[in-house]
């Protein structure tokens, strides 16, 4: 191997190196905030098989007299961790899962560099480790490899697993969102009628007051709504359990059937079931209605986040206006809004997956489109406000 084919392998061990070092952290701060003890168990399994290839290539950079780079955690590191941490378990993974398809690339690229055999064996085996992480969670919960106890638990704790979905995050993306396209166009509207005048202040306060509490009460409606429909719904399953309990067993039996589940096994499942009424319960909601009482959201939590995050937005185009006026104070908003717009729609990859890049883009090309037309409105109503 010569001198530069050495140099590539070597950054690029590093570079695996560093990917293994950020995966198991991730996994560990996803374990540490699972109550779930068994999915908290795969996700220390998850991190420790991280740990191994990390310590595999390592070694590896040693027996190349290579230096195994000291880890520093960059800013951006850490703030992604924290966010798909605080995005909810499922979310989390999914992300995970979805950026699979660039470590597979990292390690196609390394196994061509590679200067051996053996190199080459150890890089394929850690490649088959990281495409089968994303489905180490269905494989635990899966039926045919489980006995009919264990496959029980899962069953009963399932919902808790799906129900965190976004997370509160994701809502807080959004009001942030909501927040900053709203109030930024009413500046920009007002900035063109009035030229920045003390007006744009008084609106942009007026239009963050009433985006927050309308985001606010309407999450707190439609959460309470939606409780009130599935606490309903859950009422009649519960009548239908009591008043019909051979029915509801036979259901469930097939229910499991359905799922590929050997009929002794589903049979075995529903009676288990139906001898823990409230499991039962839960149980029949999940698979009838796609409900669990675990996943209600709580309305007052609804409404505080969407109103303080959509605050938060709000709050960004008036910030100027706040120390001076005029021209300058219009410059300062639109340059600090169009920032913003694309940090807001960068950070909504947490909940979507999408480039963030792309998203970040596709935010800000909205944002300005918008405050463009309403600062055209402004000026054309210009007269009339004078």
């Amino acid at each position: 191997m010569n001198a530069t084919d050495r140099s590539r392998f070597v950054k690029g061990l590093q570079q695996a190196w560093h990917k293994e070092q950020i995966s198991e952290r991730i996994y560990r701060a996803l374990a540490q905030r699972e109550a779930n003890e068994v999915r908290r168990n795969v996700l220390l399994k998850l991190a420790e098989t991280e740990k191994r290839h990390g310590e595999r290539w390592a070694a590896r950079l040693r027996e190349l007299d290579a230096k195994t780079p000291p880890y520093r955690e960059s800013l951006r590191d850490r703030v992604w961790r924290w966010a798909l941490v605080h995005s909810g378990t499922d979310n989390a993974l999914k992300r995970i899962e979805s950026s699979e398809s660039d470590d597979t690339e990292m390690y196609e690229s390394l196994a061509q560099l590679a200067p051996s055999d053996t190199d080459r064996t150890a890089i394929q085996a850690v490649l088959h480790d990281e495409e089968v992480h994303g489905g180490a969670m269905q494989r635990i919960s899966g039926p045919a490899s489980i006995g009919p106890q264990a496959m029980l638990d899962t069953i009963l704790h399932r919902e808790s697993w799906h129900r965190h979905g976004g997370g509160w995050i994701g809502q807080a993306i959004y009001g942030a969102n909501d927040g900053l396209g709203s109030v930024f166009g009413i500046v920009s509207g007002v900035a063109g009628a009035t030229a920045g005048g003390p007006a744009v202040l008084i609106a942009g306060l007026a239009g963050m007051l009433a985006s927050a509490l309308s985001m606010g009460s309407g999450a707190y409606l439609a959460t309470k709504a939606d409780r009130e429909v599935h606490e309903a719904e859950i009422r009649r399953e519960r009548q239908e359990l009591q008043q019909n309990p051979e029915e509801e067993e036979e259901e469930l039996a097939l229910f499991y059937q359905l799922k590929g589940v050997p009929e002794d096994e589903a049979k075995t499942l529903a009676a288990r079931l139906m001898a823990q009424p409230e499991s039962a319960l839960k149980t029949l909601a999940s698979e009838e209605l796609g409900l669990s009482e675990q996943s209600y959201s709580d309305p007052w939590r609804a409404a505080l986040s969407a109103s303080l995050s959509t605050a938060a937005g709000a709050f960004i185009p008036i910030v100027p206006f706040f120390f001076t006026s005029g021209y300058p104070a219009i410059i300062f908003a639109f340059v600090i809004s169009t920032v913003a717009h694309f940090l807001i729609g960068a950070a909504k990859t947490v909940v979507t997956g999408l480039s963030p890049w792309r998203s970040g883009a596709e935010m800000t090309i909205v944002g300005l489109g918008e405050a463009l037309i309403t600062y055209a409105l402004g000026l054309l109503f210009a007269p009339m406000v004078g």
